[in-house]
């Protein structure tokens, strides 16, 4: 009786060590299915573009993994930090800027941060407001680009479709005119120009947020719609205070089926930025002309900011109806024709 309850013991510790060695094998299994499954690029089917990144001087692997995973570059920051110390670089990834992508697994990024960024980098500033000729030739003068390149490219929105979804949105026969984001850049000097444009591309899409599209189509305007408008915004208002009045006065005038009347659109079709106009600059036959054309313009006829974007589709609430610029830049808005002629002879 006693050996078989012995044997019986035995044979149930048996058991019970076999469903442990069992559990602990589909554990590890699980445990390191996910772990090879965090250390994948975090997009590796997707189109990626780089992410410049930079990690400040006497950063912890701690911060950098916070860096990295702040900007979706990995997964799982924790382990991270396992890999860091399992391939002994604790303390070894170096401080600076990096262009990282998604499509960079944890030992490539890894290595990188080890290696340290030794290429130069050189920033520019694009001016809000800016054309793409205008924008060409600037970074033509600091030899980023080939100019005739660089505008041919922009010219060209298909190649760049695949990686921005939101320039599928754009009518037939579109250039970047507006889409590129005014703002200040670092690249590698020897970025090419395909580069350089997706980085600014890549800019505007984050500035183009959720928000600013809710309040687009409570407007019931196009992506197209709302970039021209605050182009025209743009290259119209020198205040920040006055973009939203300059935006109503615009709006107030689509409303009631009005010329839009800007000169900005119409420098644009002259190519140059006149500061009067004479009366047969005004009878130019564009469709940019908005002295003879109803209506928004094709298309962008700069690349605007951030303010004059938002001003585009948070119009102020008043009912004027005209502006005319001040000596100081400023501008005196007005209901009445009668009114803005006035303002006008005030201003000689």
């Amino acid at each position: 009786m006693a050996k078989a309850l012995i044997k019986s013991r035995n044979k149930g510790i048996k058991l019970g060590l076999t469903f442990l060695i069992l559990a602990i094998i589909i554990i590890a299994t699980v445990g390191f299915i996910y772990v090879k499954e965090q250390m994948k690029p975090v997009d590796s089917e997707g189109v990626s573009y780089d992410i410049t990144i930079k990690i400040p001087s006497g950063s912890t692997t701690a911060k950098i993994a916070d860096i990295l995973e702040e900007n979706s570059l990995i997964k799982n920051k924790y382990i991270f930090k396992i890999i860091v110390r399992m391939k002994e670089v604790d303390g070894k990834l170096k401080a600076g800027e990096y262009s990282l992508n998604k499509k960079m697994d944890l030992y490539q990024i890894i290595d990188a941060l080890v290696k340290g960024n030794p290429k130069k980098t050189v920033k520019f500033t694009i001016p809000e407001g800016y054309e793409l000729s205008m924008i060409a030739e600037k970074l033509s003068k600091q030899n980023l680009v080939n100019k005739e390149r660089f505008l041919e490219l922009c010219n060209n929105v298909s190649l760049f479709k695949k990686k921005f979804d939101f320039l599928k949105e754009l009518p037939e026969g579109s250039t970047l005119e507006g889409y590129l984001f005014p703002d200040t850049y670092e690249v590698y000097k020897d970025a090419k120009e395909e580069e350089i444009i997706n980085k600014m591309l890549a800019r505007f899409e984050q500035v183009y947020n959720d928000k600013i599209k809710y309040k687009a189509k409570k407007l019931n305007l196009t992506m197209n719609e709302v970039i021209t408008l605050a182009s025209i915004i743009e290259r119209e208002a020198k205040l920040d205070s006055e973009r939203p009045l300059i935006s109503a006065v615009f709006h107030n005038r689509l409303k009631k089926g009005w010329l839009l009347q800007s000169c900005a659109t119409v420098q644009y079709v002259l190519g140059e930025r006149k500061e009067n106009l004479t009366y047969d600059d005004l009878k130019i036959d564009s469709k940019y002309n908005t002295y003879l054309y109803k209506g928004l313009p094709p298309g962008p006829i700069a690349s605007p900011g951030l303010k004059s974007i938002e001003a585009a589709v948070e119009p102020a609430n008043v009912d004027y109806m005209f502006f005319v610029v001040n000596k100081d830049g400023s501008h005196t808005f007005s209901r009445s024709f009668n009114e803005h002629v006035n303002a006008k002879n005030k201003n000689k």
